[in-house]
């Protein structure tokens, strides 16, 4: 009979790895209560059981229960600052931001960027790519020190205008010395709706999508 209160026991331990019902364990536990009962009851008087055993098994269900109280508090406190933070996301609608990144949409004939190259750079090569990766178009010109903004709107290379959607920015740049000068990418834009699906906040530029954790600046206004 001992062998079945074992295998009772450890099998809701294992069955904690992959539930978290606590109703389930509480039947669990009545069965196993029901099943130590009536081994009690039934045990040869001159052969008993090992009472340590029993309290072994007694230890080991109030650990799953312990489990089980402490992963439904971590939900409770995962829900409650999900909560907060979609809270503190709605603030950034109608908002101006700054982000990291190198992808920003095209929407009636704009896009922004703010480039921040280490020192100035005499000549800066800047690449425009279509969602697809293929280069759309291209420009030269200096780049001063600082952070600024540079808007494109939307004429290709050759002449046609690109369609609304995402574009990637690349900027190969060289100082006077003909030494390469590293340049930080950020996307800039209004945000106009929140997607709260995931684990973190995602602010919603038009098309393109910035994660709340990546903003580092809100309502900058940076001159071409």
């Amino acid at each position: 009979m001992s062998t079945g209160i074992s295998s009772l026991a450890s099998t809701a331990s294992t069955s904690t790895t992959t539930k978290t019902s606590s109703q389930e364990l509480a039947g669990n536990f009545t069965q196993f209560l029901t099943l130590l009962t009536t081994q009690l009851k039934n045990q040869n008087p001159l052969d008993p059981m090992d009472t340590n055993q029993f309290t072994q098994q007694l230890v080991q269900y109030a650990g799953v229960e312990q489990q089980l109280k402490s992963n439904d508090r971590l939900d409770s406190i995962l829900t409650n600052a999900k909560s907060s933070s979609a809270a503190s996301a709605t603030g950034f609608i109608g908002q101006t931001i700054t982000a990291d990144g190198k992808t920003t949409a095209l929407k009636d004939g704009s896009a922004t960027w703010t480039l921040t190259p280490a020192r100035a750079a005499t000549q800066a090569t800047i690449t425009i790519s279509d969602a697809k990766g293929n280069v759309v178009a291209t420009q030269s010109k200096a780049l001063a020190a600082g952070a600024q903004s540079f808007a494109w709107d939307g004429r290709s290379s050759t002449g046609f205008t690109s369609a609304n959607g995402n574009y990637s920015i690349k900027v190969d740049a060289l100082d006077a010395t003909g030494t390469k000068v590293s340049v930080d990418t950020k996307v800039s834009g209004t945000v106009d709706g929140i997607d709260l699906t995931g684990t973190e906040p995602v602010l919603l530029l038009g098309t393109s999508r910035v994660p709340v954790s990546s903003v580092q600046d809100i309502g900058s206004g940076l001159s071409t």
